[in-house]
């Protein structure tokens, strides 16, 4: 019965052992350097006009806000001479436009008004905006559009950052505001902690609900831009989980056709959260109708609604909880048996594929060639930290070292708490 599953597998593509990693980490680069020389990619490589370069001002608060989802957030944070950080006067809310539709002065209003009571702490605010915007020279965004059901139609198109420069001028306070996304922010959450360590360069990788990357580029590679200083730095938004260039399974496209947005964020859909759960519940359909498990266990697995990743890696992984629905009277032990070998290699490819992903951006860095100076990489998400199966951590970083090694490059996985804030901060304080 192994070997059968494991031909079924093999047949529609999923095999993660069979995944050539050179050739894929040779296609990551091509994509990386097209969408710096603004030539058609699946990589958006956006810049953020942010230079790691500048020191970080120790034992200085920032003010900080975070938007990233339906809360807000803020907080006055100071960043000591061991790297040490300190989160003060910590406020949470929802963000403006979440319960109903908000125009855009009550929009900017509300943001004014809920950092008002630390805004006298410093004169700069960092701020993480996790929302479709175009980064310009001088560190605001333009908004492109809403995701995740906020309501404030008449704020897309606008200028963030000055939007609540203007509301807070209005209340008499004058400051300076960084915008930054939240993958820039946990690169930049690593330098933090490179306050008091010997980083060579800067990666931020994030593997929750979704993906992406960001890593220190020179200016004189983003060749689609003519205002840059080439002798400068900064951090790109790599936006890595639109990479097209791996080769979907069977399982894959019939995933993808299922979503709102077929044909995009390919790679996303391999690797993160919000779809490993539903890939791996199109795995166990379509071995139903193979004939793979009794007729009680195909017929539960058929009318399912969405699996949900927490689930299908709980019950892989082997800490099914209570309401596990592969604990139901209609299976029986092997059906369970047979589900972890069919689902597990699901997990074994999403390994392999962030490895990748990683070394792709530790090597386009151009650095970690001395083991003094290895390069930070700071890695944050739920996805990454949590999911059991497959020993899902410890092989990234096997996959990861048997990348790398052979190059002779020097890296160091860390993990930043509170990356999002902390980043923000540090992109206040250069």
């Amino acid at each position: 019965m192994l070997n059968r599953e494991q031909a079924f597998l093999k047949q529609n593509g999923l095999e993660a052992e069979g995944i050539d990693r050179g050739a894929l980490l040779q296609a990551f680069e091509e994509e990386m350097n097209a969408g710096l020389a603004g030539k058609p990619s699946s990589l958006m490589m956006i810049p953020s006009f942010i230079s790691i370069d500048k020191p970080v001002k120790t034992g200085t608060p920032v003010v900080v806000l975070d938007a990233g989802g339906t809360n807000l957030r803020a907080a006055a944070v100071k960043i000591n001479a061991s790297g040490k950080t300190e989160i003060g006067a910590f406020r949470k809310g929802l963000m403006p436009g979440t319960k109903a539709e908000i125009g855009a002065g009550d929009f900017f209003d509300a943001f004014a008004d809920f950092v008002l009571p630390i805004v006298e702490q410093s004169d700069t605010i960092g701020f993480c905006f996790s929302y479709a915007a175009e980064v310009l020279p001088d560190c605001d965004a333009r908004l492109i559009r809403w995701s995740k059901q906020i309501q404030a139609p008449s704020v897309e198109g606008q200028l963030i950052g000055s939007g609540l420069k203007r509301h807070l001028a209005q209340r008499g306070f004058e400051r300076r505001i960084v915008i930054l996304n939240d993958t820039v922010a946990t690169l930049l959450a690593g330098k933090s902690v490179g306050v008091a360590r010997n980083y060579s360069a800067y990666v931020g990788f994030i593997l929750g609900t979704g993906t992406n990357t960001a890593y220190v580029e020179r200016n004189a590679r983003i060749t689609k831009r003519a205002d840059l200083d080439k002798a400068g730095a900064m951090a790109i938004n790599v936006e890595s989980g639109a990479f097209r260039r791996v080769t979907q399974t069977r399982f894959d496209k019939i995933l993808d056709a299922g979503t709102n947005d077929p044909g995009t964020y390919t790679f996303e859909k391999m690797i993160s959260g919000a779809y490993l759960g539903t890939l791996g519940h199109v795995v166990l359909k379509e071995a139903a109708k193979a004939g793979f498990f009794s007729p009680a266990a195909s017929a539960e697995i058929t009318a399912w609604p969405p699996l949900s990743s927490k689930h299908l890696d709980d019950f892989c992984g082997g800490a099914p909880q209570p309401d596990s629905p592969f604990l139901g009277a209609a299976f029986r032990p092997e059906d369970r048996e047979s589900a972890v070998r069919l689902c597990t290699p699901v997990y074994e490819r999403a390994a392999v594929l962030t490895a990748v992903n990683l070394a792709s951006a530790i090597l386009k860095t151009g650095e970690g060639r001395d083991p003094a100076r290895p390069v930070c990489v700071n890695v944050d998400g739920s996805t990454y930290y949590r999911t059991l199966t497959a020993d899902f951590q410890n092989r990234v970083r096997r996959e990861l070292k048997a990348l790398l090694a052979p190059r002779g490059i020097a890296y160091e996985l860390i993990r930043v708490d509170e990356s999002p804030v902390i980043g923000a901060a540090v992109a206040g304080l250069m």
